[in-house]
């Protein structure tokens, strides 16, 4: 099957050029259509032309039956139907065969968060009077004060963040830009590391923040400095930057923050979405009326 190939490397420059999707987002696409085609090649057809509905359920069934979850099955279909969709669109072929091809249910998984409590206490492990403190103080609040994902978060330059205005400029998934406002704690923390304990990093980048090399923090960078802290503060949950997204965005909810604008904080395309966490703060409810009340 010689287009397949050339049909997927087509495919890919769609997603890359024409829908401007994030790199990450491409490679996931690649990767399941990688092992999707490995297959369908396996079944010696002469083009994609000839692909069958049953070849497609025969693939899923493959990966149901090794272990795959609901969720990751999702994905899979996601990515297969909108790859026949494409080629359809493209006329390489003539049907499209994953019509009717349903989604499995996936079971809605609660992300947990950290109280108000506990977030004071990742933040105060930190000691502040080094310089490595100061940018890792800032990082906290930051993470905390905003939602945004790590990723947005070491791509922050110098010129993105406007202290004296409030906000800080975020690029988020397909490059799409939204302004997120600043709490006093993460300007406080921000001004901080950026007069005190900045200058002290050898720097040759305008990354707002550094590694100890003076080079743009990474990600792993981040979840060391968080897992640190995690462990200083004697916190029993993983902590990681998206469990601090989901504190941000539970905790705003809970105290009655529109879902909307949550949703343009967040940086979420649909606000369905937005609306798990409104779940979130539903079921911490209930945990408190259970523990409370004398007839729960």
């Amino acid at each position: 099957m010689k287009d397949a190939q050339f049909a997927l490397e087509d495919y890919v420059h769609f997603l890359t050029v024409e829908r401007q999707l994030a790199q990450n987002t491409v490679k996931s696409y690649q990767r399941d259509l990688t092992a999707y085609l490995r297959f369908i090649e396996s079944l010696n057809l002469e083009t994609v032309n000839s692909i069958e509905r049953a070849m497609v359920l025969q693939y899923l069934q493959k990966l149901k039956d090794s272990g795959k979850s609901s969720r990751t099955l999702s994905r899979h279909i996601s990515s297969i139907r909108s790859f026949h969709q494409f080629l359809v669109r493209e006329q390489v072929t003539t049907h499209d065969c994953t019509i009717h091809i349903e989604l499995p249910k996936i079971e809605q998984q609660l992300p947990d968060v950290l109280s108000i409590p506990e977030i004071e206490r990742l933040i105060h492990a930190v000691d502040g009077n080094t310089s490595q403190g100061m940018r890792d103080i800032a990082l906290l609040e930051l993470l905390y004060g905003t939602g945004m994902r790590v990723s947005e978060l070491i791509a922050i330059d110098l010129a993105d963040l406007h202290l004296t205005m409030g906000f800080v400029r975020v690029f988020g998934k397909g490059s799409k830009e939204r302004i997120v406002p600043l709490g006093r704690s993460a300007i406080d923390a921000c001004t901080v590391y950026l007069n005190e304990g900045r200058p002290k990093f050898i720097k040759d980048t305008e990354a707002l923040f550094l590694n100890m090399h003076g080079r743009r923090l990474t990600r792993q960078g981040c979840w060391k400095i968080l897992k640190e802290a995690g462990m200083k503060a004697e916190i029993q949950k993983v902590i990681s930057p998206h469990l601090l997204r989901h504190s941000f965005a539970t905790h705003l909810i809970e105290n009655g923050a529109d879902l909307r604008a949550v949703q343009e904080m967040l940086g979420h395309a649909d606000i369905s979405t937005t609306q798990l966490y409104t779940h979130v703060s539903k079921k911490r409810l209930k945990d408190v009326y259970s523990q409370f009340h004398p007839r729960a």
